[in-house]
């Protein structure tokens, strides 16, 4: 009997009109991006919206030149907070003047990526081959790289070595491309003469 009765044309086009409304407004609720989507619920406002296993940031100068290389084995990514967090981060900076790289590593990274800005924490090192062939380093628990400026700087307690000597200061900010090295306070130095003096 329903079947006959959507053979008359005013019937079918009432039902079809109806089914249209009624799938209108399913869409339309479906693209309702007023609440919290059942992933964020389920999630937690802790959780990552992503994450990316042995990632790789890589950044260019102007002229398409290498400068920056980031790595990581695990990035939690949190798209609210414009925040990644990487465990045991590794990062190389290439010298804009000498192409010489500068390494550090860290245990724990947050990458401010709308600020281009990474904030490391837990035995932090830089370490750099020098001009005479030997390495300097220097530790610290935390240390903010900024990409953009192309600084770092702490106000924690750092230990800078080379194979003279060792210094030790609170505080500290050094300009990468400029090779400058800025001690803030409480610095301490002790260095061995070398034999021919």
């Amino acid at each position: 009997m329903l079947l006959s009765r959507l053979n008359h044309p005013r019937l079918r086009f009432l039902a079809l009109a109806v089914l249209s409304a009624v799938l209108i407004g399913l869409l339309w609720r479906s693209d309702d991006q007023g609440g919290p989507t059942i992933g964020q619920e389920l999630r937690g406002p802790d959780e990552p919206d992503s994450f990316v296993v042995n990632g790789e940031y890589r950044s260019f100068d102007e002229q398409g030149k290498l400068t920056t290389v980031i790595s990581s084995p695990r990035i939690e990514q949190f798209d609210a907070q414009n925040r990644a967090h990487m465990k045991q981060p590794r990062a190389t900076m290439i010298d804009a003047d000498s192409g010489q790289p500068w390494h550090m590593r860290a245990d724990e990274g947050n990458y401010r990526t709308n600020r281009d800005v990474i904030d490391l924490s837990g035995n932090v090192v830089i370490s750099r081959v020098l001009a005479s062939g030997s390495e300097g380093s220097l530790e610290t628990t935390h240390l903010t790289l900024d990409n953009q400026k192309r600084i770092v700087h702490t106000d924690a307690p750092v230990l800078l070595r080379d194979p003279r000597g060792t210094t030790r200061a609170t505080g500290m900010k050094a300009w990468i491309d400029q090779r400058i090295v800025q001690l803030q306070s409480q610095v301490e130095g002790q260095y061995e003469l070398s034999s021919s003096q």
